[in-house]
């Protein structure tokens, strides 16, 4: 098990390696987590590799093998398209798999069902830069208030639009002043939490 702290370390040499070819010395490391010594960083450096995540390779620079680089690659579903405007039926029939590395958007561990996207279609939330054709990425998580989320309204209509609660009560709202804001009458399931957005084919 890592600590928080070495999941950081951990997505830092991945990104840095992943960009740049070479992993990071341990000065960058230092310089990027402001640790206030060398030995800090090593201790984290030795840590990780104890635990498999991370080798010492040519030189004295600790990372990842190229292999293990492209070993991060999660395949996620792509489950059909969901409303930006009015609720409507949504179908879970997956229509694609897309290769991504989780870390880039914030997510640390996959499995199944608890990370996959959605395809966007209307305009309700075009003021958060989400746009029509959009794929939103989801995180299975619990959402906390202002978080923008997929969400099963009354059992039977899906729909994607920023959580807000007025008067205690949970409220769907658009990021566009065209559309009212949505008030379940029964029921409220949040089915994911905006993590990520992939537009053309890059990430955002």
């Amino acid at each position: 098990m890592m600590t928080e702290r070495q999941e950081e370390i951990l997505d830092f040499i991945r990104h840095f390696q992943r960009e740049k070819g070479v992993p990071p010395s341990s000065r960058e490391i230092q310089r990027r987590f402001k640790f206030g010594s060398q030995s800090t960083v090593i201790g984290h450096l030795r840590a990780l590799a104890n635990k498999g995540q991370i080798e010492q390779l040519a030189g004295r620079t600790w990372g990842l093998k190229a292999s293990s680089v492209q070993a991060q690659l999660f395949e996620m579903p792509v489950f059909g398209s969901i409303p930006a405007g009015l609720p409507a039926m949504q179908e879970q029939t997956p229509e694609e798999t897309l290769s991504i590395d989780p870390s880039v958007f914030g997510i640390h561990r996959v499995g199944p069902n608890r990370v996959w996207a959605l395809r966007v279609h209307g305009d309700s939330m075009v003021d958060a830069h989400i746009l029509d054709g959009d794929l939103v990425v989801l995180e299975r998580r619990e959402p906390r208030e202002g978080d923008i989320i997929a969400a099963l309204v009354d059992e039977t209509t899906t729909t994607l639009k920023r959580l807000v609660h007025l008067r205690g009560k949970p409220v769907l709202r658009a990021a566009n002043k065209r559309y009212r804001d949505i008030v379940p009458e029964r029921q409220l399931e949040s089915q994911g939490v905006l993590v990520g957005l992939i537009r053309r084919g890059a990430a955002v």
